[in-house]
């Protein structure tokens, strides 16, 4: 099952923080297992899987378009839009019709999974800026995540949850050398991410 693959993976992640952080960890001699944090994770993960099968309801039209992908990877739920879907060619302002989609995303956030973190990544393919105005891809993946970021905020998703980056060209999934491929490359994705690790990895980072 998904959520057991998922489960799996990001306790991977849990335990590899708690070790940095010095909590107790599994796997470590002389110490036992945190049983109340991995069990938070595994609701938080059940309210995952059910925010993703609301997700695939919501957007069937799009997902058998291959307009929108859903799936449950290591760093959490992720929610891709081909860029074409939501933004014009090197523009960063999203289309009307992109506001439909956004809003079933923006319902499943405050209805299933409101307490949760949310990070909006921009990407684009390799090719360089010529015509559209902006400096570099940086940019421009920038730029684009932030504005799904604001539509989030005025459809209610709290701002202290959200968190934009634009990658550029830097984080490909495919080749650049087919037009398919960079098709795939450009991209928004929107990470729903699991509580429990996010606090572990801020413990951390103090």
């Amino acid at each position: 099952m998904i959520i057991s693959r998922a489960y799996a993976m990001v306790v991977c992640v849990l335990v590899s923080v708690v070790a940095l952080s010095g909590c107790t960890v599994i796997f470590q001699k002389g110490r036992r297992i945190d049983v109340e944090k991995i069990s938070r994770l595994k609701n938080e993960l059940n309210e995952l899987e059910r925010a993703k099968k609301e997700l695939e309801d919501r957007l069937f039209k799009e997902i058998s378009d291959k307009q929108v992908k859903v799936e449950m990877l290591e760093k959490g739920l992720v929610i891709t839009f081909v860029a074409e879907v939501l933004f014009p060619s090197g523009k960063a302002d999203l289309k009307a019709d992109s506001l439909e989609k956004l809003a079933k995303v923006a319902g499943v956030i405050q209805n299933v999974v409101p307490d949760l973190n949310i990070g909006i990544e921009g990407h684009t393919d390799n090719e360089p800026i010529r015509h559209s105005g902006w400096k570099t891809n940086w940019e421009l993946s920038s730029a684009r995540a932030l504005s799904v970021l604001h539509y989030l905020i005025e459809n209610k998703t709290a701002p202290g949850h959200l968190a934009a980056t634009g990658y550029g060209e830097y984080r490909p999934v495919t080749g650049n050398d087919t037009k398919e491929g960079r098709e795939k490359n450009r991209r928004v994705e929107i990470i729903i991410l699991p509580r429990t690790v996010k606090a572990e990895a801020d413990s951390v980072n103090r």
